[in-house]
């Protein structure tokens, strides 16, 4: 049985992650941010691949959907932007079925349950469904701080425990602090 807490910090990961699209045009969930093209629409394909991958089908519960880009192409970093005809409807709907599909997966295998990664080194191919669900959880939570950053870029509006800290105010000081402690080393 998962124990509650890795599945809520995985939802919250994942509520976070998706949260981090509201308000924002096509253009902006879909634009390259970083020097590698990070996106907010690319964040989420990437996970419903990750959670179909490794809490489904390395565990016997094979993809009930076809992932377009789950061939060679992946490797091209496929997985990690949105196609012209992808809406964001579509891959936000995409991401929600790999939830059900992976907490599907929890409820009916222990956290015991054989897994196979085919894709990793053959020595370390064999593991259990607990271990890929931490791997998974991190790299939800990970990739959910990245879509945090993502979006204050695009348009400002920091992550969601950022009122908890401060106002406006507060945050114009703080930021100001920081910046004159880095000045120190121009």
């Amino acid at each position: 049985m998962i124990t509650p807490y890795l599945h809520r910090y995985l939802q919250q990961s994942r509520d976070a992650l998706v949260a981090s699209l509201d308000g924002l045009s096509e253009y902006d969930v879909r634009r390259p941010m970083t020097p590698t093209a990070t996106n907010l629409l690319g964040l989420v394909k990437h996970l419903a691949g990750i959670e179909f991958g490794y809490l489904g089908e390395c565990v016997g519960r094979p993809v009930p959907v076809p992932l377009p880009w789950n061939d060679e192409t992946i490797w091209d970093s496929a997985d990690m932007w949105a196609l012209p005809g992808e809406s964001r409807e579509y891959l936000v709907g995409l991401y929600r079925r790999a939830w059900r599909h992976t907490d599907e997966s929890l409820e009916q295998l222990g956290l015991d349950a054989p897994a196979t990664v085919a894709w990793w080194p053959e020595e370390r191919r064999e593991t259990t469904l607990g271990h890929l669900l931490v791997r998974v959880v991190a790299e939800t939570a990970q990739h959910a701080g990245h879509a945090d950053i993502v979006r204050e870029l695009v348009d400002g509006r920091a992550g969601r425990d950022h009122e908890d800290i401060g106002d406006t105010g507060w945050w114009d000081r703080h930021v100001a602090r920081v910046r004159e402690a880095a000045e120190h080393h121009r």
